[in-house]
C-alpha cells in the first residue's frame, strides 16, 4: 500500500455560497487547507494517508480533526494546542469574479509547529512527504517543515512540493521567492500554477516554458506539473512533456482547493505505477496527468476542498 505523509497548515475555508441583494456574502465552513486537501485527495483514493501539524483546541479544529479521521487520514502526528485559534481563511469574490483570501492568522495554530513536536517515526516507509509554502510563511513552523523535508530526502522519501502563493500571508515578496525557491530546490515533485510561475520567473513566462526552467535550475527535481486552471496542465519530466486539458462540459461552482486535488491525485496515480520518476514515458504521464485533471474537475462541482474530493470509482468512471 502507499503510506503517504503530508505537513503544515490545516485551516477552515469558509467559501461564498451566494450573495445578497446588498453584496454581501453568505460563507459556508469548509475543513481544508492546501496540505490538508492533497493528503486527503490520497487517502479518498486508498493511500495509508498521515498528516503532521497543528490545530487549535477549539471547534473548528475538533473539526478538521473529525473530517481527516472520517475520510481515513492518520491524525497522530497533529498536535492540538491552546495557545492559538485554528486559522482561518474567508474566500470572497472580488470585482472580476477572481478569488479573494483573507486570513485570521496572527497567529493560527499550524503556524506554531515546533520541530520537537514532530514524530519522525511516522515517516517511517513513506513513500512521499508533500509540504508547501503556506506552512512556511512564519516561524517556528518554517524551520520544522525545512528540518521534516531534509530529515525525510535523507531517509529516501520522495518530496513533493506546492510553492502555493498566497501574499497576505508573508512579510515580504522577497521573502515569499526566497522560501519558494528553498522548496524547488529540495524538491523531486513540484505542482505549481501560473501565478506562482509569473511570481518566482517574472511577467511573460508560460507554464510550459515554467516547467523547463524549474527541471533546468533544480538538480534534484525530477518532475513538474505546470497547471493552468481551467486550461489543463503541462507535464514535464527529463525524458518527456506534453500537456492535458482539463475536464470541460461541467458546471464549476467553487474551484477551491481544486490544485490541492490535482497534487495528491497525480501523486496516487504515479506511486500506483511502481516505477521510479525517470522511468515514466509520455504516456504514463499523461495518464497521471488526465487522471488528476479529472479529479480536480470533478471536485469544482461541489463547495469546499476536502468535502468536494470525488471517489477513486467517480474519477475512473469520467475519465471513460
Amino acid at each position: 500500500m502507499i503510506k503517504a505523509v503530508s505537513a503544515g497548515d490545516l485551516l477552515i475555508d469558509f467559501n461564498t455560497i451566494s450573495t445578497d441583494s446588498l453584496g454581501y456574502p453568505a460563507l459556508q465552513a469548509n475543513p481544508g487547507g492546501d496540505v490538508g486537501n492533497y493528503i486527503a485527495a490520497m487517502s479518498r483514493f486508498g493511500a495509508d494517508a498521515y498528516f503532521i501539524g497543528k490545530l487549535g483546541n477549539d471547534a473548528f479544529g475538533h473539526l478538521i480533526m473529525k473530517t481527516l479521521e472520517d475520510i481515513g487520514v492518520n491524525t497522530s502526528g497533529i498536535v492540538v494546542t491552546d495557545d492559538a485559534f485554528t486559522t482561518l481563511a474567508f474566500v470572497t469574490l472580488d470585482e472580476t469574479g477572481d478569488r479573494e483570501f483573507s486570513f485570521a492568522r496572527k497567529p493560527g495554530a499550524d503556524i506554531l509547529l515546533d520541530f520537537d513536536e514532530i514524530d519522525l517515526t511516522i515517516l517511517d516507509g513513506a513513500d512521499v512527504l508533500h509540504i508547501s509554502s503556506v506552512g512556511m510563511t512564519d516561524e517556528p513552523s518554517r524551520t520544522a517543515l525545512r528540518k521534516l523535508a531534509e530529515y525525510a530526502k535523507s531517509r529516501g522519501v520522495l518530496i513533493s512540493y506546492d510553492p502555493n502563493l498566497r501574499l497576505p500571508l508573508w512579510k515580504s515578496e522577497e521573502e515569499a521567492r526566497e522560501q519558494m525557491l528553498w522548496g524547488l530546490s529540495i524538491a523531486d515533485v513540484a505542482k505549481i500554477g501560473e501565478e506562482e510561475i509569473d511570481f518566482i520567473y517574472g511577467f511573460g513566462c508560460t507554464p510550459e516554458d515554467g516547467a523547463q526552467r524549474i527541471l533546468a535550475l533544480n538538480d534534484n527535481l525530477r518532475l513538474v506539473f505546470a497547471t493552468c486552471g481551467a486550461r489543463g496542465c503541462f507535464y514535464n519530466n527529463r525524458a518527456a512533456k506534453g500537456f492535458v486539458p482539463a475536464m470541460s462540459d461541467i458546471r464549476v461552482i467553487d474551484t477551491v482547493g481544486a490544485g490541492d486535488i490535482f497534487g495528491g491525485s497525480a501523486m496516487f496515480r504515479l506511486l500506483s505505477l511502481g516505477k521510479s520518476i525517470e522511468a515514466l514515458n509520455g504516456d504514463e504521464l499523461d495518464d497521471i496527468v488526465r487522471f488528476a485533471c479529472t479529479a480536480a474537475g470533478l471536485s469544482t462541482t461541489k463547495h469546499g476542498g476536502i468535502p468536494s474530493i470525488p471517489s477513486l470509482e467517480e474519477v475512473e468512471r469520467a475519465m471513460k
